[in-house]
Protein backbone atom coordinates (compact mmCIF):
# COMPACT_ATOMS: atom_id res chain seq x y z
CA UNK A 1 0.00 0.00 0.00
CA UNK A 2 1.70 3.44 -1.19
CA UNK A 3 2.03 5.71 1.94
CA UNK A 4 1.93 9.23 1.16
CA UNK A 5 5.25 11.48 2.84
CA UNK A 6 2.48 14.24 4.35
CA UNK A 7 -1.31 13.91 5.91
CA UNK A 8 -2.84 16.95 5.59
CA UNK A 9 -6.27 16.35 8.12
CA UNK A 10 -8.71 18.87 7.99
CA UNK A 11 -11.61 18.63 10.79
CA UNK A 12 -14.89 20.75 10.02
CA UNK A 13 -18.19 21.13 11.26
CA UNK A 14 -20.82 23.39 9.26
CA UNK A 15 -18.02 24.69 6.97
CA UNK A 16 -19.76 25.09 3.61
CA UNK A 17 -19.52 28.72 3.35
CA UNK A 18 -15.71 29.05 3.10
CA UNK A 19 -14.80 24.95 2.42
CA UNK A 20 -14.32 25.04 -1.42
CA UNK A 21 -11.64 27.80 -0.76
CA UNK A 22 -9.93 26.11 2.23
CA UNK A 23 -10.05 22.94 -0.25
CA UNK A 24 -8.84 24.49 -3.68
CA UNK A 25 -5.79 26.04 -1.46
CA UNK A 26 -4.58 22.69 -0.20
CA UNK A 27 -4.90 20.91 -3.57
CA UNK A 28 -3.42 23.42 -5.52
CA UNK A 29 0.10 22.74 -3.15
CA UNK A 30 2.97 22.78 -5.64
CA UNK A 31 3.72 19.26 -4.00
CA UNK A 32 1.56 17.04 -4.35
CA UNK A 33 3.33 13.71 -2.40
CA UNK A 34 0.18 13.67 -0.11
CA UNK A 35 -3.27 12.17 1.60
CA UNK A 36 -6.28 14.92 2.49
CA UNK A 37 -8.26 13.31 5.42
CA UNK A 38 -11.36 15.61 5.95
CA UNK A 39 -13.65 14.55 9.34
CA UNK A 40 -17.35 16.10 8.78
CA UNK A 41 -18.05 15.99 12.53
CA UNK A 42 -22.21 15.27 11.58
CA UNK A 43 -23.08 18.12 9.85
CA UNK A 44 -25.52 19.65 9.00
CA UNK A 45 -25.32 21.84 6.42
CA UNK A 46 -23.96 21.15 2.60
CA UNK A 47 -20.44 20.30 4.15
CA UNK A 48 -21.10 16.42 3.25
CA UNK A 49 -22.11 17.04 -0.56
CA UNK A 50 -18.78 19.17 -0.59
CA UNK A 51 -16.82 16.69 0.76
CA UNK A 52 -18.24 14.19 -1.21
CA UNK A 53 -17.98 16.31 -4.49
CA UNK A 54 -13.84 17.24 -4.01
CA UNK A 55 -13.34 13.79 -2.94
CA UNK A 56 -14.94 12.00 -6.36
CA UNK A 57 -12.52 14.47 -8.24
CA UNK A 58 -8.97 13.56 -6.14
CA UNK A 59 -7.83 10.09 -5.06
CA UNK A 60 -5.55 12.43 -2.18
CA UNK A 61 -8.56 13.17 -0.33
CA UNK A 62 -9.75 10.07 2.35
CA UNK A 63 -13.55 11.40 3.35
CA UNK A 64 -14.98 10.81 7.16
CA UNK A 65 -18.36 11.68 8.77
CA UNK A 66 -18.96 11.26 12.19
CA UNK A 67 -22.20 9.58 13.38
CA UNK A 68 -22.42 12.30 16.20
CA UNK A 69 -20.49 15.69 17.03
CA UNK A 70 -17.68 14.32 18.95
CA UNK A 71 -16.27 17.80 20.05
CA UNK A 72 -13.93 19.80 18.10
CA UNK A 73 -10.61 18.23 19.92
CA UNK A 74 -11.14 14.60 19.02
CA UNK A 75 -12.17 15.84 15.65
CA UNK A 76 -9.01 17.66 15.42
CA UNK A 77 -7.82 14.60 16.90
CA UNK A 78 -9.01 11.92 14.63
CA UNK A 79 -7.51 13.00 11.59
CA UNK A 80 -4.39 12.84 13.27
CA UNK A 81 -5.48 9.18 13.87
CA UNK A 82 -6.01 8.34 10.19
CA UNK A 83 -2.77 10.21 9.12
CA UNK A 84 -0.77 7.58 7.63
CA UNK A 85 2.20 10.43 6.78
CA UNK A 86 5.88 10.76 8.36
CA UNK A 87 4.97 14.61 8.82
CA UNK A 88 2.01 15.61 9.45
CA UNK A 89 -0.66 19.45 9.39
CA UNK A 90 -4.11 20.47 10.23
CA UNK A 91 -5.77 22.55 7.78
CA UNK A 92 -9.05 24.65 9.02
CA UNK A 93 -11.80 24.58 6.90
CA UNK A 94 -12.26 28.79 6.65
CA UNK A 95 -8.01 29.46 6.34
CA UNK A 96 -6.46 29.62 3.57
CA UNK A 97 -2.41 28.82 2.80
CA UNK A 98 0.03 29.58 0.11
CA UNK A 99 0.66 27.05 -2.98
CA UNK A 100 3.76 26.56 -1.53
CA UNK A 101 4.08 26.35 2.39
CA UNK A 102 3.59 22.14 1.99
CA UNK A 103 6.79 21.99 0.08
CA UNK A 104 8.77 24.92 2.00
CA UNK A 105 8.21 23.75 5.25
CA UNK A 106 9.66 20.14 4.10
CA UNK A 107 12.93 21.97 2.63
CA UNK A 108 13.61 23.50 6.17
CA UNK A 109 13.12 20.07 7.65
CA UNK A 110 15.67 18.30 4.78
CA UNK A 111 18.49 21.17 6.02
CA UNK A 112 17.08 21.06 9.44
CA UNK A 113 18.46 20.12 12.62
CA UNK A 114 16.94 16.28 13.68
CA UNK A 115 15.60 17.72 17.14
CA UNK A 116 13.16 20.12 14.83
CA UNK A 117 9.65 18.95 14.98
CA UNK A 118 7.71 21.85 14.00
CA UNK A 119 8.35 24.07 10.48
CA UNK A 120 5.77 26.65 10.38
CA UNK A 121 5.41 30.37 8.27
CA UNK A 122 4.27 33.37 9.19
CA UNK A 123 0.63 34.18 8.71
CA UNK A 124 -1.82 36.90 7.91
CA UNK A 125 -5.06 37.38 9.97
CA UNK A 126 -8.34 37.62 6.77
CA UNK A 127 -11.69 38.72 7.67
CA UNK A 128 -14.92 37.18 5.66
CA UNK A 129 -13.95 38.80 2.51
CA UNK A 130 -10.23 37.52 2.92
CA UNK A 131 -9.18 40.74 3.46
CA UNK A 132 -5.87 41.66 5.12
CA UNK A 133 -6.57 42.79 8.64
CA UNK A 134 -3.24 42.18 10.04
CA UNK A 135 -0.27 40.06 10.61
CA UNK A 136 -0.46 37.16 13.42
CA UNK A 137 1.72 38.68 16.39
CA UNK A 138 3.21 34.98 17.22
CA UNK A 139 6.99 34.58 17.17
CA UNK A 140 7.64 31.46 19.13
CA UNK A 141 10.53 30.37 16.87
CA UNK A 142 13.76 29.36 19.43
CA UNK A 143 16.75 27.91 18.78
CA UNK A 144 17.46 27.28 22.17
CA UNK A 145 18.30 23.99 23.27
CA UNK A 146 17.32 23.75 26.88
CA UNK A 147 13.74 22.85 26.48
CA UNK A 148 13.25 25.71 29.27
CA UNK A 149 13.85 28.34 27.15
CA UNK A 150 11.74 27.16 24.21
CA UNK A 151 8.93 27.24 26.62
CA UNK A 152 9.73 30.46 27.78
CA UNK A 153 9.52 31.85 24.05
CA UNK A 154 6.41 30.57 23.66
CA UNK A 155 4.69 32.15 26.36
CA UNK A 156 6.04 35.20 26.01
CA UNK A 157 4.93 35.66 21.89
CA UNK A 158 2.10 33.09 21.57
CA UNK A 159 -1.26 34.86 20.89
CA UNK A 160 -2.99 33.03 18.36
CA UNK A 161 -0.89 29.71 18.07
CA UNK A 162 -1.38 29.36 14.26
CA UNK A 163 2.41 27.82 14.54
CA UNK A 164 0.08 24.69 15.25
CA UNK A 165 -1.06 24.61 11.87
CA UNK A 166 2.25 24.80 10.56
CA UNK A 167 4.06 21.07 9.23
CA UNK A 168 4.78 18.62 11.74
CA UNK A 169 7.24 15.22 12.79
CA UNK A 170 4.40 12.66 13.17
CA UNK A 171 6.63 10.84 15.46
CA UNK A 172 6.84 14.08 17.80
CA UNK A 173 3.13 14.51 17.73
CA UNK A 174 2.53 11.14 18.79
CA UNK A 175 4.45 11.69 22.11
CA UNK A 176 2.33 14.50 23.21
CA UNK A 177 -1.47 14.23 24.32
CA UNK A 178 -2.79 15.92 21.08
CA UNK A 179 -5.71 18.58 21.76
CA UNK A 180 -7.21 18.96 25.37
CA UNK A 181 -9.97 20.83 26.15
CA UNK A 182 -8.53 24.00 27.67
CA UNK A 183 -6.45 26.30 25.38
CA UNK A 184 -6.07 23.07 23.68
CA UNK A 185 -3.96 24.68 20.98
CA UNK A 186 -1.19 26.93 23.27
CA UNK A 187 -1.01 23.88 25.44
CA UNK A 188 -0.30 21.41 22.51
CA UNK A 189 2.20 24.25 20.66
CA UNK A 190 3.97 24.20 24.39
CA UNK A 191 4.61 20.35 24.42
CA UNK A 192 5.87 20.11 20.86
CA UNK A 193 7.98 23.35 21.74
CA UNK A 194 9.13 20.93 25.18
CA UNK A 195 10.19 17.90 22.70
CA UNK A 196 12.17 20.26 20.07
CA UNK A 197 12.79 23.28 18.10
CA UNK A 198 10.10 25.10 16.39
CA UNK A 199 11.57 27.10 13.20
CA UNK A 200 9.58 29.89 11.13
CA UNK A 201 10.05 30.39 8.02
CA UNK A 202 9.92 34.69 7.50
CA UNK A 203 7.14 34.85 4.94
CA UNK A 204 3.64 34.84 5.07
CA UNK A 205 2.10 31.66 3.58
CA UNK A 206 -0.67 30.69 5.27
CA UNK A 207 -3.44 33.12 6.01
CA UNK A 208 -5.90 32.72 9.36
CA UNK A 209 -9.67 33.93 8.80
CA UNK A 210 -11.50 35.88 11.38
CA UNK A 211 -15.29 36.32 10.92
CA UNK A 212 -18.64 35.85 12.83
CA UNK A 213 -19.06 32.22 12.77
CA UNK A 214 -15.53 31.50 14.14
CA UNK A 215 -14.91 29.76 17.11
CA UNK A 216 -13.59 32.18 19.75
CA UNK A 217 -16.59 34.80 18.30
CA UNK A 218 -19.14 32.24 19.10
CA UNK A 219 -18.23 30.83 22.30
CA UNK A 220 -17.12 34.01 24.24
CA UNK A 221 -16.41 32.17 27.65
CA UNK A 222 -14.71 29.49 28.86
CA UNK A 223 -17.33 26.98 29.73
CA UNK A 224 -18.20 27.59 26.55
CA UNK A 225 -15.09 26.80 24.84
CA UNK A 226 -14.90 23.29 26.64
CA UNK A 227 -18.48 23.06 25.74
CA UNK A 228 -17.23 23.35 22.08
CA UNK A 229 -14.40 20.83 22.68
CA UNK A 230 -16.48 18.76 24.54
CA UNK A 231 -20.03 18.75 24.17
CA UNK A 232 -20.83 16.07 25.98
CA UNK A 233 -19.09 16.86 29.01
CA UNK A 234 -16.64 14.20 30.04
CA UNK A 235 -13.92 16.06 31.29
CA UNK A 236 -15.87 17.89 33.89
CA UNK A 237 -16.29 22.04 34.49
CA UNK A 238 -13.64 24.53 35.10
CA UNK A 239 -14.00 25.34 38.63
CA UNK A 240 -10.87 27.06 39.21
CA UNK A 241 -10.17 30.65 37.56
CA UNK A 242 -9.58 30.66 34.09
CA UNK A 243 -5.78 31.72 34.43
CA UNK A 244 -5.34 29.17 37.40
CA UNK A 245 -6.53 26.06 34.88
CA UNK A 246 -4.70 27.35 32.08
CA UNK A 247 -1.03 27.64 34.00
CA UNK A 248 -2.06 24.32 35.61
CA UNK A 249 -2.51 22.61 31.71
CA UNK A 250 0.69 23.90 31.11
CA UNK A 251 2.32 22.17 34.58
CA UNK A 252 0.36 19.01 33.08
CA UNK A 253 1.98 19.52 29.70
CA UNK A 254 5.49 19.68 31.41
CA UNK A 255 5.08 16.23 33.84
CA UNK A 256 4.26 14.66 30.19
CA UNK A 257 7.12 15.70 28.05
CA UNK A 258 10.16 13.60 29.38
CA UNK A 259 12.66 16.25 30.56
CA UNK A 260 15.51 15.73 33.02
CA UNK A 261 14.85 16.70 36.60
CA UNK A 262 16.83 20.43 36.45
CA UNK A 263 14.58 20.89 32.99
CA UNK A 264 11.44 19.84 34.84
CA UNK A 265 11.77 22.37 37.50
CA UNK A 266 13.31 25.25 35.44
CA UNK A 267 9.99 24.75 33.16
CA UNK A 268 8.13 24.90 36.20
CA UNK A 269 9.39 28.12 37.01
CA UNK A 270 9.12 29.56 33.82
CA UNK A 271 5.28 28.85 33.86
CA UNK A 272 4.54 30.76 36.80
CA UNK A 273 7.48 33.91 36.41
CA UNK A 274 6.82 34.36 32.54
CA UNK A 275 2.79 35.67 32.90
CA UNK A 276 3.94 37.29 36.15
CA UNK A 277 6.76 39.65 34.05
CA UNK A 278 4.40 40.26 31.27
CA UNK A 279 1.63 41.54 33.37
CA UNK A 280 3.97 44.01 35.25
CA UNK A 281 5.30 45.31 32.26
CA UNK A 282 2.19 45.94 31.01
CA UNK A 283 0.98 47.45 34.33
CA UNK A 284 3.84 49.66 33.94
CA UNK A 285 4.11 50.56 30.28
CA UNK A 286 2.41 54.37 30.37
CA UNK A 287 4.78 54.91 33.31
CA UNK A 288 7.97 53.88 31.84
CA UNK A 289 6.50 55.74 28.38
CA UNK A 290 6.15 58.76 30.39
CA UNK A 291 10.03 58.84 32.23
CA UNK A 292 11.32 57.72 29.27
CA UNK A 293 12.28 54.12 29.82
CA UNK A 294 11.92 50.84 27.85
CA UNK A 295 12.58 47.28 28.62
CA UNK A 296 16.00 46.53 29.39
CA UNK A 297 17.84 43.77 28.00
CA UNK A 298 17.96 42.17 31.82
CA UNK A 299 13.76 42.14 31.77
CA UNK A 300 14.24 41.20 28.58
CA UNK A 301 16.77 37.96 29.19
CA UNK A 302 14.12 36.92 32.22
CA UNK A 303 10.91 36.73 29.96
CA UNK A 304 12.52 34.94 27.35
Amino acid sequence: MYIPRVSIGLPVYNGERYLRSALDSILQQDYADFELIICDNASTDATQEICREFASKDSRIRYFRNDTNIGASGNYNRVFELARGEFFKWASHDDEFHQSLVRRCLKVFEQASPSAVLVFSKAAIIDEAGRMLDLSPDTIKSPAVRPFLRLGSLLRHAGYAHPLWGLIKSDALRRTRLMGNLEADHILLAELALLGECIEIPEVLYRERRHAGCAMNINRTPQELLAWHDPNGRHGKIRLPHRLEWRLEYIKAIRHVPLSKIDRLLCYYVVWTVPVWRCLLRWTGPLRHRIGLNRTKQVRQLIR
